[in-house]
């Protein structure tokens, strides 16, 4: 053998014994079930940070770390995605949070293609929601392992046996708890692990804001203890063993079962056998395919995908900074890559792991690690970037959207402003931005999934761009892609605009209202009308 070819052997079992290590997952669910706040509690079991924060903190408790844009702390909801990197138990863990509310469902859309394990939260009282079943329709399109997690166990809820009877009959994924809530909802007394037996009392710590104090007592003790509550969950447990509900591998990683544990973000209940159940269970990356639908191994020269754009997260710089999940191969800062759309070079100076708005220089990373670099104003969402051999990765499909609003620049002395700010808008894939010859570059049309994007917009125009916007709502509630030949005769028609999607070239045909769409279809059944992609599924 070559010293080449050894040199290539060596580093291609370095490459597979790296990305052994990683976990890269995302945590989904409905807004207000209390994501961020398991986002921060996990890590602070990790000791990623000293102190957890809430969504809206209180006394000595700080806010989120991953809500870092002042208007997700002033509104106190997740607006952009964010991605964290913890080392623990010799895995390296990169944890993505994403937006709940249904408005942004389009960028969470963009995580779930990032990562390999979702862990789906559940709030003990309301159980499944809309968004949690929209989202979970993702996970279950791209057939993703997801791990559950009923959140706010220490709050009055339902019957632990009843959530997971809606969750085998409204979503078909069998439940197999692995841990069992002591105490019903609203009055938690801790867990007990149902491989081992074991009982784990919890007591909350004052404020919420470091870890939970954890006994682990054996059956005679935790029965002593927590009398008729102990006998009532050793009760559960054992018609739980009747039933067949136990973990099983192989139907956890086709997305057919999900491992369910209790807990309580708030106080960090629950949330270390949440960690190392995900250390534990969730897969390590395998390989992609490409374009091809060709398989590329995670040992290839390196490969990833932008999944995500995010600008002006320094205010003192302005920067633009692309995240890229990592495929295949070993990836050190300076490498030269190529560009897969116009197969330019882009040489990766300053790159840089996230966690919320602070930022440490990454010079290695390996497939599954979300890497952020760093004035990538030549990428785009969905863009591959590659060593080696080409390779493509296949596009990630933008939303159709459902709201359309014309936008103007307040002052007509900042438009080379305004122009800047909404092209970077577009690129980060805040809003679609929709042109056409009729309409001019002066007054773009943004279209969103729901209509707080605009709101994004607006702030974001004014405080970063410092081009204050004007917007008036156009009657269009339904698109459709269609093509240059049927674009003339559909622009003509009444209730119905073309205009080009400005970020990929698409001819969009927007409608008044899906009869008016009916309609258009039974008359003019030649013209060429196709669904986009809509809340993670095809729309019907």
């Amino acid at each position: 053998m070559s010293v080449d070819q050894a040199n290539t052997t060596r580093q291609e079992a370095e490459v597979g014994r790296e990305a052994g290590r990683r976990r890269t997952f995302a945590v989904i669910s409905h807004p207000d079930a209390g994501k961020s706040t398991l986002t921060e509690a996990l890590a602070l079991h990790a000791a990623a940070i000293s102190s957890a924060g809430a969504v809206h903190g209180k006394g000595d408790r700080r806010g989120v770390t991953s809500d870092w844009m002042q208007m997700e702390q002033d509104r106190g909801i997740s607006i952009t995605s964010a991605a964290l990197r913890i080392d623990y138990s010799d895995r390296v863990l990169n944890l993505l949070d994403t937006p709940g509310h249904a408005d942004f469902s389009e960028d969470t859309y963009r995580v779930l293609s990032a990562v390999d394990c979702a862990i789906m939260l559940l709030d003990s009282a309301k159980g499944l929601e809309p968004q949690t079943l929209k989202l979970f329709d993702v996970c279950r399109a791209r057939r993703m392992p997801v791990i559950t997690f009923v959140n706010k166990w220490d709050r009055p809820g339902r019957e632990p046996l009843e959530l997971l009877d809606e969750i085998e009959q409204r979503i078909g994924l069998r439940p197999t708890p692995l841990n069992w809530p002591v105490g019903i909802a609203g009055d938690f007394r801790g867990l007990i692990d149902r491989s081992s037996g074991s009982y784990t009392k919890m007591t909350r710590t004052p404020g919420g804001a470091h870890k939970a104090i954890e006994e682990v007592l054996d059956a005679d003790a935790a029965a002593r203890t927590e009398g008729a509550e102990w006998e009532r969950a050793r009760e559960e447990i054992e018609l739980l063993q009747a039933l067949g509900a136990d973990y099983d591998e192989a139907s956890f990683l086709a997305g057919e079962s999900s491992p369910v544990l209790f807990g309580a973000a708030l106080p960090n209940f629950g949330v270390g056998q949440l960690l190392d159940t995900v250390v534990r269970l969730a897969p390590a990356p395998a390989p992609k395919s490409d374009a091809k639908d060709e398989p590329r191994p995670v040992e290839a020269p390196f490969s990833g995908q932008v999944f995500k754009m995010q600008a002006n997260m320094d205010k003192n710089h302005r920067d633009r900074m692309a995240f890229v999940r990592v495929s295949s191969g070993r990836f050190e800062r300076g490498m030269v890559l190529t560009h897969a759309p116009t197969g330019r070079p882009f040489a990766t100076k300053y790159t840089q792991a996230v966690f919320g708005a602070d930022r440490s220089t990454i010079d290695v990373a390996f497939p599954g690690d979300v890497i952020a670099l760093v004035n990538a104003q030549a990428l785009a969402v969905g863009d591959t970037l590659y060593d080696g051999p080409k390779v493509t990765y296949p596009a990630i499909p933008s939303f159709a959207p459902e709201h359309f609003v014309v936008a103007r620049a307040v002052d007509a002395g900042k438009y080379k402003q305004f122009q800047r700010g909404i092209a970077q808008l577009d690129a980060e894939g805040v809003v679609q931005v929709l042109t056409s010859d009729v309409r001019g570059e002066q007054a773009p049309v943004l279209a969103a999934v729901g209509p707080l994007q605009f709101d994004v917009v607006k702030h974001r125009m004014e405080q970063e761009f410092r081009s204050p916007i004007e917007t008036s709502p156009l009657d269009y509630s339904v698109a459709r892609r269609t093509d240059a030949e049927s674009a003339p005769e559909l622009h003509a028609l009444s209730g119905a605009e073309v205009l080009r999607r400005r970020g990929d070239g698409e001819l969009l045909v927007l409608v008044h209202n899906k009869w008016r769409l009916r309609v258009i279809e039974r008359d003019h059944p030649g013209l060429f009308m196709e669904p986009l992609l809509a809340g993670g599924v095809e729309e019907e």
